[in-house]
């Protein structure tokens, strides 16, 4: 099993992932936005996509998506072929996305909401937190998206306010912020231990002379 990032040379799966994402829609229950094989393509040939093949073998596929001017970024399309579910495929792919994601667009939000349980999972173990669906991007271009789910007239309902999906983010910002708290918190602790130390070792010395 290989994971990589796809190029054009990946066309010829483009429309099994396709075909793929809807069944796998159909399985579940849930609604999702249908993509079309020349969007897939479109994302392979200029390195925004992720997939992953058992030799010559479809066998998953991620792929990015970036609005507001490159502020917010999506992992959309999560995919995993019913040949290789359940074998921790699906998180490998996230993470593989994810970085690449985090090193195209490094001051990016990456984003995406979704209603599976599995996907809320790895997201939430790369760092991602759960918000509201006004801190996601305003850029029509991505609610427009999700007119084909069978579930917008929900969102249309509520203002965009909420849906059947649950918005997730990760903000780099705020994992830089977290870092630096912590790292302050570290330097607080080893200047308070170096202090008890010099103190203890002070006495010590006084009682010796």
């Amino acid at each position: 099993m290989k994971i990589v990032i796809a190029n054009k040379s990946h066309a010829q799966y483009a429309e099994i992932i396709c075909t793929t994402i809807e069944e796998s829609a159909k399985v579940r229950g849930t609604g999702i936005a249908r993509r079309t094989s020349e969007y897939i393509i479109g994302k392979m040939e200029k390195g925004n996509a992720v997939i992953a093949l058992d030799g010559e073998k479809f066998a998953g596929f991620c792929y990015i998506e970036t609005w507001s001017h490159d502020r917010y970024v999506a992992n959309s399309g999560l995919i995993v072929h019913p040949d290789f579910r359940n074998q921790g495929l699906a998180k490998e792919i996230k993470e593989v996305v994810f970085n690449h994601s985090r090193k195209m667009y490094p001051n990016a939000k990456i984003f995406g909401i979704t209603t599976g349980l599995a996907v809320m999972k790895i997201n939430y173990e790369l760092g991602y937190q759960p918000v509201t669906f006004s801190e996601l991007t305003d850029d029509e271009a991505f609610w427009k998206g999700c007119q084909t789910c069978k579930n917008y007239d929900i969102l249309t309902r509520t203002e965009r306010k909420m849906c059947l999906c649950t918005g997730m983010m990760y903000d780099p910002e705020r994992k830089k912020e977290k870092t630096q708290k912590k790292e302050s918190l570290n330097d607080k602790a080893f200047k308070r231990l170096k202090n008890i130390k010099q103190t203890l070792f002070y006495k010590k010395e006084k009682n010796e002379n």
